[in-house]
């Protein structure tokens, strides 16, 4: 899954990136509030971490215009700024959850997954569609009780298509989900087709029906 950390502190900064991008987390960083803004502009992201106090701006009021463009983006507040009248509003603005520094960092991914699979997969860890079903804290997919084994990238497409079903996702939002916003400096998105190709061929082969459509010259498409 994709997150964006909003956060000024470099070396705090770094520490969550490492943490994250082990735990499987596509994760970019913004460290000012114009940063952030062009960011939220320009990419989708599953969940957002928003520190209140940022150079060129206060992060209520970035929270105010993440709202307006992502409402279906989770977000959570990470802040020195522990005040329960911050909290209050930052809740009251559209924020999922509020985490006062300092924090544990596997304290923090547990929130960040507990929000996606409540804004995602209805706060449920298991995924059952037919014949298909995933484990999400196992990160395990079964097709007709048999385990079928996907590498990393392969179990994040089939999270998002699952969580973004019957809608048509575009080959350039599956790169920039898979890679963040590197995926701009690519000469191409080929590496997309391929995951998609084995994702498809590995859960065709345990006998799923084919729900992954592709949409000629669009994109991409979970069609129940």
């Amino acid at each position: 899954m994709k997150v964006l950390l909003i956060e000024d502190e470099r070396q705090l900064a770094d520490s969550i990136i490492r943490y994250l991008s082990g735990e499987n987390y596509v994760c970019e960083h913004a460290a000012s509030y114009q940063q952030a803004s062009e960011k939220i502009e320009l990419y989708e992201y599953e969940c957002i971490l928003l520190d209140l106090m940022l150079p060129g701006g206060d992060g209520l009021q970035l929270l105010d215009e993440i709202k307006k463009q992502h409402t279906d983006t989770g977000i959570i507040i990470i802040s020195a700024r522990d005040a329960i009248d911050d909290k209050i509003k930052g809740l009251q603005t559209g924020a999922d959850d509020y985490l006062a520094k300092p924090f544990h960092l596997s304290e923090l991914s547990a929130r960040i997954y507990s929000v996606i699979r409540r804004r995602k997969f209805q706060n449920s860890n298991i995924l059952e569609l037919n014949e298909l079903k995933l484990d999400l804290l196992a990160k395990t997919v079964h097709v007709h009780q048999q385990e079928v084994i996907l590498t990393r990238k392969e179990f994040d497409l089939l999270m998002y298509f699952l969580g973004n079903q019957n809608r048509v996702i575009s080959k350039n939002a599956l790169a920039e989900h898979l890679s963040g916003d590197v995926a701009d400096m690519l000469d191409n998105h080929n590496f997309v087709y391929a995951h998609i190709k084995n994702l498809k061929r590995k859960l065709g082969e345990a006998g799923c029906d084919n729900y992954l459509k592709t949409i000629y010259g669009t994109g991409y498409k979970w069609e129940i």
